[in-house]
């Protein structure tokens, strides 16, 4: 039994992006990141993600593009907001796009593949806190909008698992109230009777 990576799981948290600094990740750092990445399940083995690197100047270029995007989409922004959107992108060292690209498949549905892609952003931030660096991971609003992923450099028919934040943070951030684990878990009882199943369907 590994306790280190028990530690690790028990400990994991989000460092707030506003926090996170250099270094990021070298380049060798950066190869067993995305290579422990991507050992997730991946029914049929057809690799439905693939990664975009956000660093450099191309981070404030993003952020710029986001910037006029918002403004044709709200009107003349103020500077607060404006400053918001053109360091979107440049607030940590390192942005890692997860994107779900979806492959041709008569037997994996393609909710699978995107939850395929959720485990491979999972496995990428652990890789990084393993590493000794700190993550978060957003999507916000382009990640709704087309004409955001196009900025983004997404393809029409992909979508945004999240934008992974990397860098270096000093520790300390304060933990969250995490879930009882023991009112998340049941027993199998048999099927959801069928009034409840009406009820349901009511509430929706």
């Amino acid at each position: 039994m590994s306790n280190a990576v028990i530690d690790l799981l028990l400990a994991r948290r989000s460092a707030p992006i506003h926090e996170l600094a250099q270094p990021a990740p070298s380049e060798g750092e950066l190869e067993i990141i995305l290579r422990a990445a991507t050992r997730v399940p991946d029914h049929g083995q057809l690799a439905p993600w693939r990664f975009i690197l956000y660093r450099g100047e191309a981070r404030e270029r993003v952020g710029q593009m986001l910037a006029e995007l918002a403004e044709e989409r709200e009107g003349s922004l103020n500077e607060a907001r404006r400053q918001q959107e053109l360091t979107r992108f440049s607030r940590a060292p390192l942005v890692i796009g997860v994107v779900s690209s979806p492959k041709e498949s008569i037997k994996i549905p393609q909710w699978e593949m995107f939850l395929s892609g959720g485990m491979v952003a999972m496995n990428l931030m652990i890789a990084a806190n393993a590493l000794g660096y700190h993550t978060n991971i957003i999507t916000n609003w382009y990640s709704d909008v087309e004409e955001g992923r196009r900025i983004l450099g997404l393809a029409p028919y992909e979508r945004a698992v999240g934008f992974v934040h990397i860098g270096t943070h000093p520790g300390g951030t304060p933990d969250r109230r995490r879930p009882e684990v023991a009112s998340l878990v049941s027993d199998y009882e048999g099927p959801w009777p069928q009034e409840g199943m009406k009820a349901a369907g009511e509430r929706s």
